[in-house]
């Protein structure tokens, strides 16, 4: 059960960096229906990300335990630390404001504010995404894509 709920984590991330990607450049490019569309696809892969990933933080992964059980001496190891802390901290941060873009764009009262809205709010979204994936090469790093050795 662990490595295929790794496995979909891991190859569920580039649908929703895709999609939030496509959500910002929809917004930006004045594309309104277009954002709707990537807006909703960006918040199914977004959630079902958290899901997973809070499945294997606190239930499936003997790795956490580990982390979890010992926390004090796990934050002075950067590998622990950085699943610990580093990942999950602005992976909900990232979801959150993406959730909150989109509330906010339909509350939105015009066009441009809704455009500004989610395009404020997922481009914080992709930022805090890029930063707490677990990149090739940084403590914690994983492949970019599991099962093919890349």
């Amino acid at each position: 059960m662990y490595s295929v709920a790794l496995f979909l984590h891991s190859w569920n991330r580039w649908i929703a960096l895709i999609a939030v990607v496509g959500t910002v450049l929809a917004a930006f490019r004045r594309k309104e229906a277009v954002a709707e569309r990537w807006g909703s696809i960006a918040m199914m892969s977004l959630d079902l990300q958290m899901l997973i990933g809070l499945l294997l933080y606190f239930v499936i992964s003997p790795n956490m335990r580990e982390i979890l059980a010992n926390f004090g001496a796990s934050m002075k190891e950067p590998a622990a630390r950085f699943w610990a802390v580093e990942h999950i901290t602005p992976m909900i941060g990232a979801i959150a404001a993406a959730h909150v873009g989109r509330v906010l764009a339909r509350k939105a009262k015009s066009a441009d504010q809704r455009r500004l809205r989610l395009l404020v709010c997922f481009g914080v979204a992709f930022v805090l995404i890029m930063v707490g994936m677990p990149w090739p090469g940084r403590p914690g790093g994983r492949e970019l894509f599991r099962g093919l050795g890349l």
